[in-house]
């Protein structure tokens, strides 16, 4: 996991602003599948959002701090139950400022 700067977590937040989420977590919860299909995503896309199906903020908190230490991932941005998690790929597609 790498440690975002503001800049680039600004960065990010734009252009994570117009995708749609690619992974929805349920109402089983961050499940070993849902991990997996995250990872996945995170793999191919670098930068995804994902709808959290928690009406709980703790819950929707803890599920952004279990994603990105499972899946080696950097968080983003949370509003509301849309999560937005970075994973940068060996070759990265998005290029970060410094």
């Amino acid at each position: 996991m790498i440690k975002l700067t503001p800049a680039q977590r600004q960065h990010l937040k734009g252009l994570a602003h117009p995708i749609s989420p690619v992974v929805i977590i349920g109402e089983k919860g961050l499940t070993e599948a849902v991990i997996k299909e995250i990872d996945r995503a995170l793999n191919a896309h670098e930068l995804i959002k994902i709808k959290a199906g928690s009406d709980e903020k703790e819950t929707r908190s803890l599920w952004m701090t279990q994603i990105c230490q499972q899946v080696n991932a950097s968080p983003v941005q949370q509003i509301g139950k849309m999560l937005v998690i970075y994973k940068q790929a060996e070759k990265p597609v998005i290029q970060l400022p410094r």
